[in-house]
């Protein structure tokens, strides 16, 4: 089981069971504000057994529940803003496998927890809970219309052309991995007037792939884009808050992508500052000096990007793992806004996907994790490190990241999993995996 700042995540069974649900959604409960939750969540199949654990608990504490049913969980994000509730809970794992579940907690303003408000939290998950009486218990209310709300709110963007996009009618592949973001999926490319297929729509939760959307798990989406002649294809998570494309030839160009391509459109529009973690492509920086922009980069997980967000008022920020986060919508990556933005960026530059994303840099990027063992040295693989990288800058903020001109290395441990996760960029994938090897050396 691991307890953090991005919820309580484990393996159903072993270690996620309803009793500990019971435990953190009752705490979570406890310390908010008045008013309704949101409640929420993906399509695994231990979903249905868990919910109730959750229901249980928020109506047990007398808190009234919005429940929005099978959603992404930038929907949970939106529905709290919308209904002005206390907080929301999103029950998924993301793109974990399917063994996996999860709570994500959403506080008053539609943000995942602050560091601080999730650790005060996370401290009092043992303390003695103050049931209600029969005559308090909360009341549970399902809400209808949370995806329609959702998608009305993206096609509102002055980011999104619906006009000019109805006009181009391109042609989509959607691959939704049977997670939650079929449904909004369709919406979307039905209103933008699309030529779409959607692949794997059912909310199943019984996932056809390996959820995490990376490029190495597309080779279904990519050999159907190619076989259809589609303009392009696109991908989710099973809780559809990270976007992955593929080019018009069937090539997976990876989630690195999708931020920089949102990023440049969204400049386009209306320049303003960009916001992304350490460990995101440096194409970041590529896109912003196109529209005369600054990066701001911040520690690694959604909190820490939209602190620096909204601290810079930046325009766009997020994550390279295909996390879009566009502060016109909400504070939150989300997918089924990434998707729209793409579309609208394709539609306004009049290009081919391969086109635009070959207007960027051509980095390499090489990632792997080991197996955190005790007693590794972060300041050895940086000095290792720098042996390749001279004239470097040293951030330690989050794990140790060395940057150069030629390219850089990100080492930081994993919050979700006993892993140190190594990401190196450069211009060749041959320099890329000299650094990573240089990393692992100093490390061991």
């Amino acid at each position: 089981l691991m307890a953090g700042v991005s919820g309580v995540r484990g393996v159903v069974g072993d270690g996620l069971d309803p009793e500990v649900l019971l435990r953190y959604a009752s705490a979570f409960a406890t310390s908010l504000g008045p008013g309704p939750i949101v409640f929420g969540g993906d399509s695994r199949p231990s979903g249905p057994a868990l919910r109730h654990a959750v229901l249980a608990a928020l109506l047990g504490m007398g808190r009234d529940v919005l429940d929005i049913g099978i959603v992404p969980t930038p929907t949970v994000q939106l529905s709290v803003e919308r209904f002005h509730a206390a907080g929301g809970i999103a029950l998924t794992a993301s793109h974990n496998p399917v063994q996996w579940n999860a709570l994500k907690f959403v506080g008053p303003d539609g943000c995942f927890l602050a560091p601080d408000t999730a650790k005060k939290f996370l401290d009092s998950v043992d303390e003695p809970k103050a049931w209600v009486r029969w005559d308090g218990l909360g009341k549970h209310e399902l809400v209808s219309d949370a995806l329609q709300n959702h998608k009305q709110l993206v096609l509102d963007l002055d980011e999104v052309d619906v006009e000019a996009i109805r006009a181009r009618k391109l042609k989509v592949v959607l691959d939704a991995v049977h997670g939650a973001g079929g449904a909004i999926g369709r919406m979307l490319l039905e209103a933008l007037g699309t030529d779409f297929e959607i692949m794997y729509e059912e909310p199943t939760g019984q996932f056809p792939r390996i959820p995490e959307p990376v490029a190495e798990n597309l080779t279904a989406l990519a050999a159907r884009v190619k076989e259809t002649g589609a303009d392009l294809g696109m991908a989710f998570d099973p809780d559809v808050d990270r976007l992955s494309l593929v080019d018009e030839n069937g090539v997976a160009i990876g989630e690195e992508f999708t931020l920089a391509l949102c990023a440049d459109h969204v400049l386009s529009v209306k320049p303003g500052p960009v916001v992304t973690n350490l460990s995101t492509s440096a194409r970041m920086e590529a896109v912003a000096k196109r529209h005369d922009q600054e990066v701001t980069r911040t520690p690694v997980g959604e909190a820490h990007v939209v602190k620096g967000i909204t601290d810079r008022q930046a325009r766009i920020g997020g994550e390279g793992n295909g996390g879009v986060i566009l502060p016109a919508l909400h504070l939150g990556r989300d997918a089924p806004g990434g998707l729209a933005l793409v579309l609208a960026g394709l539609v306004s530059r009049g290009e081919t996907l391969s086109a635009w994303a070959g207007s960027l840099p051509p980095l390499e990027m090489v990632k792997t994790k080991l197996d955190l063992t005790a007693g590794f040295d972060l300041d050895k693989a940086a000095t290792a490190i720098s042996k390749l990288l001279p004239n470097n800058e040293i951030d330690k903020r989050d794990g140790i990241r060395v940057t150069g001109p030629e390219g850089w290395v990100h080492l930081r441990k994993s919050g979700t999993e006993p892993i140190i996760r190594i990401i190196a960029e450069s211009g060749s994938r041959e320099f890329s995996e000299a650094l990573i090897e240089a990393a692992r050396t100093g490390l061991s």
